[in-house]
């Protein structure tokens, strides 16, 4: 991978973490920390898009980084992680109910 992957692959991260913190309210944490660490996984969903989903929109890629794979990748992967964070910090307040 070359810089100009990486930083596509970065900007694409940015833009779905951004809408998804801001826009749709979904947060890891509620602090401003959270942000990165949404980024940081937009990445790595990007990053496996087109591996995973496939080589889609071949007009719409630059080398190996396909677009529309890396957006749907780095939105599944920021949904799975909110719902999992979501899932623990669920069962963490009940154990302390308890």
């Amino acid at each position: 991978m070359n810089f100009v992957s990486f930083i596509i692959l970065l900007a694409i991260a940015v833009f779905v973490a951004v809408i998804l913190h801001f826009v749709f309210n979904y947060k890891l944490r509620q602090d401003w920390n959270s942000i990165f660490s949404e980024i940081v996984f937009g990445w790595i969903g990007a990053w496996l898009g087109s591996p995973v989903l496939g080589h889609w929109f071949t007009g719409w890629k630059y080398e190996n980084v396909y677009i529309i794979p890396a957006i749907l990748g780095a939105l599944a992967l920021l949904v799975i992680a909110y719902e999992a964070c979501k899932a623990f910090s669920a069962s963490e307040k009940a154990a302390e109910k308890e």
